[in-house]
């Protein structure tokens, strides 16, 4: 099986990347969402970090 990361297109807050990130690893996406506001806080590259994916990720292949 093949796992490709993408944005999510259900479980979108912003932009879908920390949705997209939580199905990849199937965990919830809050912890994920947590997380990426802890790096946020504690020096700003969480921040850079999420532009970035946003940019990189593409939306999920339409079915």
């Amino acid at each position: 099986m093949n796992k490709k990361l993408y944005r999510s297109a259900k479980d979108k807050k912003f932009g879908g990347v920390c949705g997209g990130i939580a199905e990849y690893l199937e965990i919830d996406s809050t912890v994920i969402r947590l997380a990426w506001v802890l790096f946020t806080l504690l020096g700003g590259a969480g921040l850079l970090a999420y532009i970035i994916a946003l940019l990189v990720m593409p939306n999920p292949p339409v079915e």
